[in-house]
This record gives C-alpha cells, structure tokens and sequence, in this order.
C-alpha cells in the first residue's frame, strides 16, 4: 500500500479554501460508496445532488484526479474529499472498478505514447545534419535581430514610446521563424514595459542585454561550456528531459516548496514552482505547461517539504530542474529565510552567472511590513534593511502579519519582490 498522505498535504492540493471547506465537509464514510485504494490510485463515489453519484479516482504516482461532476475547479472537493478520507484511513484496499481501471490503463497508455514521441523528437534531434540546419537557421535569425535592433537605438527611443504592439510582435515572429523561440518570448515582452517616468532607460536595458545574448550567441565556440549552455537556452535551444535526468547533475535535500506562479502566454500557461533545499540552501525552479483549463500536476505544493533527488538544467547558473526520485512523502514544513543583505549577495552571484536572469526566489525571515513616504509597501528585516514588494491587493499579506514578523517568499524582480507566500507561527503558511 502507497504511503498515505497527511491531512495538510491534502488540504494543500486543494486549488483554494472554499474546495477545502467543501471537502471536509463531504470526507465523511457515509456519503461515499464503493471506496478503494491500492498502491497506486484511490477510488469511490460520492452521491450528490443528481440521480447519480459522482465517480471520482486518484491517480497517486503524479498525482491525477478524475471526478465525473460539473466542478470546473480542479482537484473538485469530491477528489480531495476522497483523499481526506484515504489520509484517514477509512478507505480500505480492493480491487479498482471497471471505470476506475479503464481511466487508469487510458493514462498509462498515453504516458506510453508520449515518452514514444519524446524518444523520437530526440533521436531527430540528435541527427547531426538537422543540428547543423538548425544553428545556421539561428545563426541567420540573430543576426537579422541584431540589425534591428541597432536600428531602434539609432532612430532613438523617442519613438518607441508611441510605437504599436506589432514593433515588437513582428521582431519576435522572425525570431520565432529563425527557431530562436525564447528570444522571441523575451522580444514580445518589450511591448508591455509599463509606459512610466524613466521607460526610455529600462527599454534601453533591455535592448542592451538582448544585444549581449545575440552577440554571445555568436562567439558561443569561445564561451566555457556552462556559460554555452546558459546562452543556447536563452535563445531557444531545449534540453530533453530524458537528458538532464540521465546525465543532470543531481542534489539530493530536503526541498521546501517556497511559492507558485501561473503566467499565461500564448495560449499556454506556464507554472512556476520555487524549492529550496534545506541543508544546501540551493534555490531550484520547476516548471510545467499546460493549455487553458487543463491541470497541472499538484504534488508540489506551496508549504510542504519533500526529500527528493533533484536533476538540474547545464547552465552557468543551475536553477531549472526536475523532480528526479522521490524518497518520502511531502510534509508541511517552513522554510529558513535570509536577511535582506544575505539575498542580495546571492542575487548579486547568481546575476553574475547568467546575466540575463529576469527573476531569482527570495524566502526572507524575520520580516515585517512597513511603508515608505510614497505609500509603497516593504518588507524590512531586523538588521532595518528593506525590499519594495510588488503587490496590487497587500490585504491579504497585512491581515496575515498583522504587524508581527513572518517568513516571507517571493520572486524578485527589476521592479521588486512579488510575495508569493508567508508563514506565521500561529496561522502557519498563507498562499498570496
């Protein structure tokens, strides 16, 4: 039998706190019907407002859930409901129904089919002649790129303050063409550069650093490999998974989950999750995709902590990684936080690697909230040194601290540190 979860990890798959309130309120054995567990799924029937009851099934190993009612929130309170009970354990063993096992066998034989395509597309990919097209392909794309933007800074930023959208848009669907995709991304973002006092010096920025990754792109034979790697994947070269988790440097700890974030683009939502590895005090980011309104894997959630294996991303400055073995189940956990000074070192290090870092996860501790003369709102910590945050609604993040000190965690930008969670020693850990 899987070893059962406990009721915290439970309650943080919950996508917010009305579902949770929901399910406890239906995690009761006589509401449910034909229940069942084995080592790898959680299965039964809840009976709801319709002639028939809900079927709702777990898939453990990711985890995946199914429930056949009209909830458009995901997990549903009938597939935490379920795993309340199963944390429990009212929910005994059995063999899985015909309807859970068809769900279960489908998700096998598609996971089947994926890693199929996966090993193809790499096998392509490692053709050396499809390499060598690919390079010029970029090779001519960036250097397309690298007049245009020379032309922006000759006509002068005046212009661009009143350009349309498509200046930009048109730059990156080159690039996207030239198979140079996430520079492309990083070019279309130019577009929503907030229009405030000082614009001209942040786009100027910008364009300085996309000149940076063009121009080492271009002397990439003379870079040393680590910085190579960083610089190929900043312009759109990808990584297999199957090759970073066969030949990825791992690092084994015991990897707190220190804050979230969904950004959508393209039709596709990208989820960013923050770990930070208890005795290493490494910070690592796990990213998964999915098109609008489908799920995302829920096994790593904010305020939990999980001994796992991870397999990192080659770079200069290591931070993508994936999930490569679990050792134990997840358990809530604090992480430990740094001063304000210390991040900023860290930052300062970590920049120095890869310069073109947009984003870096901060879990500082013992902070409190405080305003400068403008209004603005900062987390101070107890040496009186301060971050500006970012935050449109700083209702929820005041309540939660009420004027005590918390441990704070957040990304930090450019503009600022956008909190992404706190932890109280009374209220425990509050997603923001």
């Amino acid at each position: 039998m899987s070893d059962r979860w406990d009721r915290e990890h439970v309650i943080g798959l919950a996508p917010d706190a009305a579902s949770a309130k929901a399910a406890g309120g239906i995690a009761r054995p006589a509401a449910w019907n034909g229940t069942g567990c084995d080592e790898e799924a959680v299965w039964g029937e809840c009976q709801g407002s319709g002639k028939n009851a809900y079927r709702a099934c777990i898939d453990l190993s990711e985890p995946a859930f199914r429930c056949s009612c009209p909830s458009r929130k995901f997990p549903c309170k009938h597939a935490v409901a379920l795993l309340l009970l199963w944390s429990d354990g009212t929910v005994g063993g059995g063999p899985r129904p015909g309807w859970a096992a068809e769900w279960l066998d489908q998700r096998r034989d598609r996971a089947d089919s994926t890693q199929e395509r996966r090993a193809s597309s790499a096998a392509k990919a490692r053709d050396p002649k499809t390499a060598e097209r690919r390079e010029r392909r970029v090779g001519d794309g960036l250097a397309e790129f690298d007049q245009w933007l020379r032309d922006q800074v000759t006509h002068g930023l005046a212009r661009a303050e009143k350009a349309p959208y498509r200046v930009w848009d048109d730059a990156a669907r080159r690039l996207v063409d030239a198979q140079a995709g996430a520079l492309a991304g990083q070019v279309k973002a130019l577009a929503s550069i907030p229009r405030r006092p000082g614009w001209p010096d942040r786009l100027l920025e910008e364009y300085a650093l996309l000149r940076l990754l063009v121009r080492a792109y271009q002397r990439r034979d003379a870079l040393p490999e680590a910085l190579r790697d960083t610089v190929r994947s900043r312009v759109g070269f990808t990584v297999p998974q199957e090759d970073v988790l066969e030949r990825g440097p791992r690092v084994r700890d015991r990897w707190h989950v220190t804050g979230s974030r969904d950004s959508v683009q393209d039709q596709l939502t990208t989820r960013r999750v923050w770990l930070r590895g208890a005795a290493t005090g490494r910070p690592a980011l796990v990213l998964s995709f999915a098109a609008p309104g489908r799920p995302f894997d829920a096994a790593l959630a904010v305020g939990m902590a999980v001994d796992a294996d991870l397999a990192f991303y080659p770079g200069a400055q290591p931070l993508r990684a994936l999930v490569a073995e679990r050792h134990g189940p997840a358990a809530p956990s604090a992480p430990g936080g740094t001063t304000v000074a210390a991040f900023l070192d860290e930052h300062a290090a970590a920049l120095a690697r890869d310069p073109w870092l947009d984003r870096w996860p901060a879990v500082l501790a013992p902070v409190r909230l405080a305003r400068d003369g403008s209004g603005g709102l900062h987390a101070v910590d107890a040496e009186g040194a301060s971050l500006p945050l970012l935050t449109a609604e700083p209702w929820r993040l005041l309540a939660v601290s009420g004027g005590a000190a918390v441990t704070l965690s957040g990304e930090w930008t450019p503009q600022g540190l956008r909190a992404l969670a706190a932890w109280h020693e009374d209220e425990g850990v509050v997603i923001l």
